[in-house]
C-alpha cells in the first residue's frame, strides 16, 4: 500500500522526559532572570542619574573662582558636555540659583525626583524609560553626594540614559542565556543520571518482562539505592519473581487441564469397565477374591472422584456467576439433609437462622463452598459443626467452626494451596483451593481464623451493598 508522502510531516514531534526536563530547566532560569532583571534596570536607572548628578554638582565648583578670573563660555559648554546635561541649577538654603544653562528645550517632559524614589517606582519609571524610546527631556532632583544640603536641579536628555540601558539590557540578556544554558546542561546531566536512566531501565525491564515472562535473564536485578527508585526498582524486582512464579504455575495447572480435558473422557469410560468388571468379583465364590473386592471397588470409585474433581478445578475458572438474593437458612436447610450421607449421620450440622437474612451471590456456588467445608470437618473426624453469622456494613460474615481434632501445622500454611492442603490420606488437595477460588470471584474471600485441639474454626466473607445490607444479624449458636 503506498503511503502520503505528508503523512510523515504532519505528524507531531514528540519530545522524551529528558527534553522537556532541559526546556523546562531553560524556561524556569530564565523566569528567575525576568524577576532578577526587573530591580537591576531600575537600580541601573536610578545611578546613572545619581552619577549625572553628582557630575553635574562636581562641573559647577568649577565655577566657584574669584570674580577677575571669570569662566568664559566655551568653559561653560565644556563643563555641561562633561556632565552630560544641559543645564544645572542649586538650591541652597532655600535658594535657587542658576549655575549652568546651555541649548535648553523649549519644555520639559517630566520631573524626576531621586529622593522620592523607592523600589518599585524606579522598577516603574525604568520600563517607562524602555518603552518610551528615550525621546523625552527630563527635569532630575536630587541631594549631592558631596554635600547632602545642596540639592542638585539638572536637564538632561533621556536619549543616553535609553541607549545605556538598552546596552544594560544586552548585557544581561546573553548573561541569562549563559547562566541558563550551563545551568540547564548541569541539572540535565544530574536528572538523566539520577532520574531519566533508571527511569528508562524501569522501563525496559518492564517491556522485556511483559514480552516474555518465562525468560529469567529479563527480570530486573534489584540495586543498592536507598531513595524512592531504588526501593521501587526492588519492588518491581519482587513483583516480577512472584508474578512469573505464578504464572509458571498457572502454566502448569494449564497443561495439567489441557491434558486431564483431553484424557478425561477415556479415562472415565475405562474406569467404568473396570467398574463393570468389579461389580461381578463381589459375586465370586472365591473367599481369596471376596476379600481384595472392596478394596478394588475403593479405589476405582477414588480414582473417579479425583478425575472429576481435577477436572472441576480446571474449569472453575470460566464459571460465570449467577447473581441472585437469596435466604441463608433454605441453604443451610439443604446442607443439614445432605449431611446424613457423612459418616452415616455421625457429624450434625447446628445453625439457626432467622428467615430474613439473605446474601446476595451464586446460590450454587456458596453451596457448594458450605459443603465442602462441612464434608471436610465430617472426614476430619468433628461430631458437631457449628454456624454463626453477621450482617456489618459492607459485609456478610460466616463463621463455620467444628470440634474436631485441628489441622496440623505443617499444612495450615499450604491450605488453600492446590494439591497441598489436604490433611487425609488420599485427598486431592482441591476442596479448599476451589473454595476459595469462589468465594473470591465474589469479591469476599474465605480464611482459617483458628485450629486447634478444640477445633477449626473457617470465615466466609461476602461483600454486600450498604443500602441492601441484610436487614438482621442473627448470631447462630449451638442448641
Amino acid at each position: 500500500m503506498a503511503t502520503d508522502p505528508t503523512a510523515r510531516k504532519r505528524r507531531p514531534i514528540r519530545f522524551g522526559l529528558s527534553a522537556r526536563l532541559l526546556v523546562l530547566t531553560i524556561s524556569f532560569v530564565m523566569l528567575s532572570e525576568v524577576l532578577i532583571y526587573a530591580p537591576s534596570i531600575g537600580r541601573f536607572r536610578q545611578s546613572y542619574l545619581e552619577q549625572k548628578v553628582a557630575a553635574s554638582h562636581l562641573a559647577s565648583l568649577a565655577l566657584l573662582v574669584p570674580e577677575d578670573q571669570m569662566v568664559g563660555k566655551e568653559m561653560r559648554a565644556a563643563l555641561l558636555d562633561h556632565a552630560g546635561v544641559l543645564a544645572i541649577s542649586l538650591r541652597r538654603a532655600g535658594r535657587k540659583e542658576l549655575i549652568l544653562e546651555g541649548d535648553m528645550p523649549s519644555r520639559v517632559d517630566k520631573t524626576v525626583n531621586l529622593a522620592g524614589s523607592g523600589f518599585f517606582m524606579s522598577i516603574l519609571q525604568a520600563f517607562e524609560t524602555m518603552m518610551g524610546g528615550g525621546n523625552r527631556k527630563l527635569r532630575v532632583m536630587g541631594p549631592s553626594p558631596k554635600n547632602a544640603e545642596v540639592m542638585v536641579e539638572i536637564v538632561v536628555d533621556e536619549a543616553p540614559l535609553y541607549a545605556a540601558m538598552i546596552e544594560f539590557s544586552i548585557r544581561i540578556l546573553a548573561l541569562s542565556l549563559m547562566i541558563s544554558f550551563i545551568t540547564a546542561l548541569l541539572v540535565f546531566l544530574s536528572l538523566q543520571w539520577l532520574f531519566v536512566r533508571p527511569m528508562r531501565d524501569l522501563t525496559a525491564s518492564i517491556i522485556a518482562f511483559r514480552d516474555n515472562p518465562d525468560d529469567g535473564r529479563r527480570l530486573i536485578v534489584p540495586g543498592k539505592r536507598s531513595d524512592e527508585l531504588g526501593l521501587a526498582r526492588r519492588e518491581l524486582a519482587g513483583m516480577q519473581r512472584g508474578l512469573r512464579r505464578a504464572l509458571i504455575q498457572r502454566t502448569r495447572l494449564a497443561a495439567i487441564g489441557t491434558a486431564v480435558t483431553k484424557i478425561n473422557h477415556d479415562l472415565r469410560n475405562i474406569l467404568a469397565t473396570a467398574q463393570l468388571v468389579s461389580d461381578h468379583l463381589e459375586t465370586t465364590q472365591d473367599p481369596q477374591v471376596r476379600r481384595v473386592a472392596p478394596t478394588l471397588l475403593g479405589a476405582i470409585d477414588r480414582a473417579v472422584s479425583l478425575c472429576k474433581k481435577i477436572l472441576g478445578f480446571v474449569q472453575e475458572g470460566n464459571t460465570s456467576l449467577e447473581m441472585t438474593r437469596f435466604h441463608l437458612r433454605p441453604l443451610l436447610d439443604e446442607v443439614s439433609e445432605v449431611s446424613a450421607a457423612f459418616r452415616d449421620g455421625a457429624t450434625v450440622l447446628d445453625y439457626r437462622v432467622d428467615a430474613a437474612f439473605e446474601l446476595h451471590a451464586d446460590r450454587d456456588q456458596i453451596y457448594r463452598v458450605l459443603a465442602n467445608l462441612f464434608r471436610n470437618a465430617a472426614e476430619a473426624g468433628a461430631e458437631r459443626v457449628t454456624v454463626k453469622a453477621t450482617a456489618r456494613e459492607d459485609e456478610a460474615v460466616i463463621e463455620i467452626a467444628d470440634d474436631g481434632p485441628g489441622l496440623p501445622e505443617t499444612v495450615r500454611e499450604t491450605l488453600f494451596q492446590p494439591f497441598s492442603g489436604s490433611t487425609r490420606t488420599g485427598g486431592s488437595g482441591l476442596g479448599l483451593a476451589i473454595a476459595r477460588d469462589l468465594m473470591r470471584g465474589h469479591g469476599g474471600d474465605v480464611a482459617l481464623r483458628h485450629s486447634g485441639p478444640e477445633g477449626t474454626t473457617f470465615v466466609l466473607t461476602l461483600p454486600v451493598e450498604t443500602q441492601e445490607a441484610a436487614r438482621v444479624g442473627v448470631a447462630l449458636f449451638r442448641g
